[in-house]
């Protein structure tokens, strides 16, 4: 989040939780990125903020209060205040469970792959609008193609990047398997190890397509342990995923840390992974 809009952002959030009965005296930061996330104390809740423009967090804690209705391995919603987004001073503030860590260990891929499935078991249930997988593509290629929104990038990079995206968005679309809804970006960032298992979270990325499309966000060991993946596609939408989020990171308004550099790196993962020898 930008600077100048940091101290409006937590005192909105302070003051939505006040509003609602929850007494928010301080609030640690958690994640400060596109949304700011933060734990509220002493009523221990967590909240997202972000610019009031974000439309899809209502949607986001249906999805959430569906998928937990389900057993799905999701992150609830705070079960002391209404389900509902709260707007306040150019701010939509969503209030959710803050769930203490486990104890650190690292997480087995056949851990992280059922929950995964799991996830998507619930979501098969659902029966709301989705956005298609391609239309997230589209975004990362509407912002190569645009020297204005991505400034520093490289010609050669920019037509390097945009015919990735292009022909990979055609050949994973074009392999025609089953389709269905999805979390979006269901990597380790969006895991959380708690004492109850493996919890995933923000939900706002959901969309549909196939299931491969979810397990490229994921480690590859994931890959291997959920049943019935086609590998080729697999292997194809990792490195769709990998042009995405290098897109991302030459925004000219991107706030990822060490973000150029990322961008630079996985240009050349790119390269590499597209090396025929």
């Amino acid at each position: 989040m930008q600077a100048s809009e940091f101290q409006r952002a937590v005192a909105a959030a302070r003051s939505i939780a006040a509003s609602v009965g929850l007494t928010a005296d301080d609030a640690v930061v958690l994640q400060d990125s596109n949304k700011l996330t933060l734990r509220l104390l002493p009523c221990d809740v967590l909240a997202r903020v972000a610019p009031a423009a974000d439309q899809v967090a209502q949607t986001e804690i249906e999805l959430a209060r569906r998928l937990a209705e389900c057993g799905s391995p999701v992150a609830a919603v705070e079960p002391r205040v209404e389900p509902r987004v709260h707007e306040r001073d150019g701010f939509v503030v969503t209030l959710w469970t803050y769930y203490e860590s486990a104890p650190p260990r690292q997480v087995s891929p056949a851990d992280y792959a059922e929950a995964l499935r799991r996830l998507h078991a619930g979501m098969r249930t659902l029966d709301v609008p989705t956005p298609h997988f391609t239309d997230r593509v589209g975004q990362a290629q509407r912002l190569v193609a645009s020297r204005d929104l991505t400034p520093a990038l490289a010609d050669a990079d920019r037509e390097f990047l945009g015919d990735t995206l292009r022909s990979l968005r055609r050949r994973v679309g074009r392999r025609g398997g089953a389709e269905q809804v999805l979390h979006g970006e269901p990597h380790p960032g969006n895991v959380l190890a708690t004492k109850n298992g493996l919890l995933f979270i923000d939900l706002e990325t959901y969309c549909r397509g196939p299931v491969e499309f979810d397990l490229a966000h994921a480690p590859e060991e994931v890959g291997e342990h959920y049943p019935g993946v086609d590998q080729h596609l697999l292997r194809e939408c990792r490195i769709l995923v990998l042009a995405m989020i290098t897109a991302w990171r030459w925004d000219r308004d991107d706030q990822f840390p060490d973000g150029r550099r990322l961008g630079i790196e996985w240009l050349n993962q790119i390269r590499a992974a597209l090396d025929p020898r």
